[in-house]
């Protein structure tokens, strides 16, 4: 009989994700910066803005975002990327690649939905943390 390293893990009590709601989209939305740069889409956080104060849009998204974390997939279209490379300021010379910073550019859906999830996950570190020292 072979014995396995997995044969000894315990099994623990697993929960399942809630759904996502508008509101924690809504919040994350309004937080966003309108200045930055666009994606290499070149969605513009004021155009998401603007798309996601139609309600359908919205439930489209947070459609998009449960189906991801319910299949257990993040596409290959929020994870292409541009480099965008800059030279930094005030450099004697610029033929080492430390005078020069790049700058990745990502989806800005994938964004958002990422935005959303690391605010889920704060707030539950947050209110294990207090259970633990409570």
């Amino acid at each position: 009989m072979d014995v396995d390293v997995l044969d000894e893990i315990i099994d623990k009590l697993t929960s399942s994700w809630p759904l996502f709601l508008k509101e924690e989209f809504k919040i994350a939305i309004a937080n966003c910066n309108n200045a930055l740069t666009p994606d290499p889409d070149k969605l513009l956080w004021s155009h998401l803005k603007i798309i996601l104060k139609d309600d359908e849009c919205l439930n489209s998204i947070i459609y998009i975002a449960n189906t991801c974390i319910e299949l257990g997939y993040w596409p290959l279209h929020f994870k292409r990327s541009t480099t965008v490379i800059i030279p930094k300021p005030n450099k004697k010379s610029y033929d080492t690649l430390k005078s020069f910073r790049p700058i990745i550019l990502l989806n800005t859906m994938g964004k958002l939905i990422e935005k959303v999830i690391g605010e889920r996950l704060q707030f539950i570190t947050a209110a294990n943390n207090f259970i633990y020292l409570s």
